[in-house]
């Protein structure tokens, strides 16, 4: 693998269609140099810089489980399965060759670099409406400050490039740029982003301003930045677009997707493109035995199951159990072809999150009142009573527990426990509770820079304790 080993992936220039729904042909075989000159080639790379989010290391399997296997939500049912690559980031004994690091971070920069290239060409490229050019060029800051994202929260600092890659040899010996100078790429990017995307889109799958607003949201939450991330939210809520559905159930069901709580999401289809557009998170996060090839990867543990309440509405609309007790997520479906062609969409940014992240701002803030409603909001549609909590600690553990019963699955855990800086104690709290022998300390709150960049750079240092 190349050092930022993404980069020279692109200049095949071999692109392939984001879904059905956005409905692009495939490119093939053009060279960079000779492209990105109209509009129509400009779309083609657009949804080509979308497509990536579909891939194994994104959102099609690695990024769920980097959100939640290393946390007290999740477990991975038979350590030894694939290698034991899940079960390393369960038992936090991952090391640097783990082809779940290295994958991630393989086709993340894959995506920035196809993002960098129409950002930097769009410009000199004449569109017939200019807003869809600005359009255009704000799903790209934002799926770029997504990854950027992504990657921050995973390895800490990480090269940053802005510039499309047309010689990778040029980015050896930069190192890893300081997690604050990413942040501020990723803020200056979804604030922009913020300005050029329209409301709405006619076009499921398109990433709108509300998306930017939540993302940038979320990212001022994990600087702290509560007052600015309170704005953005309300500017969501205040839109009038998004509503939380009566049923949890009709959330993630099949025949409902894009529905009024869903703000981004990465989109699949089974039966597409011979069974190309599926997702292979059903067979490898259904429990062994199930279904034919279930892997048993990403399963939430039993005493995460304990902690709904038995009329709590989400106790069987998120997750259901198997004949042996063994509980497995619900969100995604069974495909109508193969087992590893689920075409159910994974739910990056939702309503329910905005929700539950306003209560977090206004409580941070010292505004219980105002934190309470919101989060009694998302109980309410669960079927359960409103929170009793009114003071700022209790309502933190309150809204704590309810990002949990709420985004199980979804890859958020993780990440919660790392910006609230409980993850250490959480999670040794856990291990003793559960009678496992692990131990970490702050060592392990980052994954390890994948081998393979090092040795091919050697001023990519690695992360401590690996």
């Amino acid at each position: 693998m190349k050092n930022i080993v993404v980069f020279t992936l692109l200049l095949s220039a071999i692109f392939t269609a984001c879904s059905d729904q956005l409905n692009v042909s495939p490119i093939t075989e053009k060279e960079a140099s000779n492209f990105y000159h109209t509009e129509i080639e400009i779309e083609e790379a657009v949804n080509a810089t979308y497509a990536t989010l579909q891939f194994t290391g994104l959102y099609n399997l690695n990024l769920p489980v980097l959100g939640e296997i290393p946390s007290d939500n999740t477990f991975d049912e038979v350590p030894a399965n694939d290698g034991g690559n899940y079960g390393q980031l369960d038992e936090f004994t991952t090391i640097t060759s783990n082809s779940i690091i290295t994958g991630t971070w393989k086709d993340s920069y894959i995506g920035i670099q196809r993002a960098n290239t129409v950002l930097n060409r769009i410009e000199e490229v004449d569109f017939a409406d200019e807003s869809v050019k600005s359009a255009r060029d704000g799903e790209m800051r934002f799926i770029r400050a997504l990854l950027y994202f992504n990657l921050v929260r995973i390895y800490g600092d990480i090269p940053l490039v802005t510039e499309e890659t047309t010689d990778p040899s040029a980015y050896f010996g930069q190192g890893r740029a300081a997690s604050a100078e990413v942040y501020n790429q990723i803020l200056q990017d979804l604030e922009t982003a913020v300005g050029e995307l329209p409301a709405q889109s006619d076009r499921p799958g398109r990433v709108v301003r509300s998306a930017a607003q939540t993302l940038l949201a979320k990212v001022q939450l994990t600087l702290n930045d509560f007052q600015s991330a309170r704005s953005n939210l309300e500017s969501v809520v205040s839109s009038g677009i998004y509503s939380l559905l009566d049923d949890p159930a009709r959330v993630f069901a099949a025949d409902n997707e894009w529905n009024a709580e869903i703000i981004f999401a990465v989109q699949f289809a089974s039966g597409i493109n011979g069974n190309t557009e599926g997702s292979d998170a059903f067979q490898q996060f259904s429990p062994s035995g199930t279904i034919n090839g279930a892997k048993g990867h990403n399963l939430p543990t039993r005493s995460f199951y304990s902690l709904y309440d038995a009329n709590d509405l989400r106790k069987t609309a998120y997750v259901s159990v198997t004949a042996d007790g063994v509980p497995f997520s619900t969100k995604y479906k069974q495909p109508i072809t193969s087992p590893n062609d689920g075409g159910s969409d994974w739910i990056v940014l939702r309503y329910a999150d905005v929700l539950l992240m306003l209560a977090e701002a206004e409580n941070e803030l010292n505004n219980p009142e105002q934190a309470g409603e919101y989060l009694n909001l998302v109980r309410s549609r669960a079927g359960l009573a409103p929170i009793t909590a009114n003071d700022q600690a209790g309502l933190r553990e309150a809204i704590a527990l309810e990002r949990r019963l709420e985004l199980i699955g979804e890859g958020h855990r993780w990440f919660d426990l790392i910006r609230t800086g409980k993850a250490v104690s959480t999670m040794n709290d856990w291990f003793a509770e559960q009678n496992i022998n692990i131990v970490i300390n702050t060592d392990d709150l980052l994954m390890p820079v994948p081998q393979g960049q090092i040795d091919t750079d050697p001023t990519l240092r690695q992360n401590p304790g690996y």
